[in-house]
């Protein structure tokens, strides 16, 4: 037991020391090539049996014959091992340069394709992650791309709308002040209609900004929606008997909310003059409430005859108006802009969808926790 103790013990020191020689290499030779690092380690490997062997060797006083067989034993090993570890080390290092390339081409041309030959279990992981890259700057790419179109119909149809008032106001001004105005107080009043519009317009652009920003601020609180129903239909009365236009909606459950009352209240309004506006006259926009899970439903239904379906991913788009031919009062497509902005800013979402006869927008919100006396 001793002798083989003994033995154990002089194989520890010889391995130990060629051991210790390659990781010296393998830190020195470390940002060489992986062929370098694998033929570093196959020679440590037959090294330490060697060096292992020889020291027990001269310890047990072996023969000159007993120790050439051994050494040359180990030596062809040797051979095989470092054959093998250079082999598998090319293949690696073309793998790696492939992948490199792939990645080199991705950087110009941001589209990433994999190599086709079979490669190690971490270099095709690593080919899969960036083709899932590729993929996700794409789609960014894509929404940047349709940011900047709708940027850009932003900024038309603003200077449009714009325009159309503002030539309005300087032509009645230009009237007023050349005593060519038969009537001064219609001129008047509507000139007070055009500055409403316009302040109307400037106030959406700042509440877009603010939500685009992140610098909505909100204050819930907790609250019926049956109120805030019935705020939002207040406030809309008026513009639904000038458009002939019936409101339903006094039959809301008094479902709890947490939300900031003046926010959602503008969400509500926006949806309902949205509706009021291209529903026929003699038509009917009903505003409903539900319970769904732990969440509450708003909607407010239409009878606008529906949107084309390849338009309707579009509907809460900054700046869409569904065609570039409406003209103001009907706005510059930034009231369904901002629905979607606040009711985000809620953690719920918008949503929109065809039903007989017009169309049915949706607001989701989570629903208050329930008060229980204590």
């Amino acid at each position: 037991m001793n002798d083989l103790l003994l033995i154990a013990l002089y194989a520890l020191l010889g391995a130990g020391a060629a051991g210790l020689l390659g990781a010296v290499a393998l830190r020195v030779l470390r940002r060489r090539s992986v062929a370098v690092s694998l033929a570093i380690v196959a020679a440590v490997a037959v090294s330490a049996m060697l060096a292992g062997t020889l020291t027990v060797a001269w310890a047990m006083f072996l023969s000159s014959h007993d120790l050439a067989v051994v050494t040359l034993v180990v030596a062809m090993a040797a051979a095989v091992s470092m054959a093998t570890a250079l082999l598998l080390g090319r293949q690696v290092v073309r793998r790696c340069r492939e992948l490199a390339s792939a990645a080199r081409t991705f950087g110009e041309e941001g589209t990433f394709t994999a190599p086709l030959l079979p490669a190690p279990a971490e270099l095709t992981a690593l080919s899969r992650e960036l083709a899932l890259t590729g993929e996700r700057l794409a789609a960014s790419r894509e929404r940047e791309r349709a940011l900047e179109s709708s940027r850009r119909e932003l900024v038309a149809w603003i200077s449009h709308d714009l325009r159309t008032p503002l030539a309005g106001l300087r032509a009645m001004s230009e009237a007023l002040e050349d005593g060519m105005a038969a009537d001064p107080a219609r001129y008047h009043r509507q000139m007070r209609t055009e500055v409403d519009r316009l302040n109307s317009m400037v106030g959406d652009l700042f509440e877009l900004s603010r939500i685009h920003a992140g610098a909505l601020s909100l204050s819930p609180t907790r609250m019926s929606l049956y109120d805030l129903v019935g705020d939002a239909l207040a406030g809309t009365d008026a513009l639904a008997r000038e458009h002939g236009v019936r409101l339903a909606g006094e039959d809301v459950a008094p479902l709890p909310v947490e939300v900031d009352g003046k926010e959602m209240t503008r969400v509500l309004s926006n949806l309902l003059v949205n509706a009021i506006r291209h529903t026929p006259a003699d038509g009917t926009v009903a505003i409903a409430a539900e319970r769904r899970a732990d969440s509450v439903v708003l909607s407010v239904t239409d009878a606008c005859g529906g949107i084309p379906e390849e338009d309707l991913p579009r509907v809460f788009d900054t700046g869409w108006r569904g065609t570039p031919a409406r003209t103001p009062p009907s706005g510059a497509g930034l009231g369904l802009a901002i629905v979607r902005g606040i009711v985000e800013a809620h953690a719920g979402h918008a949503h929109v969808r065809n039903v007989s006869g017009g169309c049915r927008f949706e607001v989701t919100l989570p629903a208050a926790a329930v008060q229980t006396a204590s």
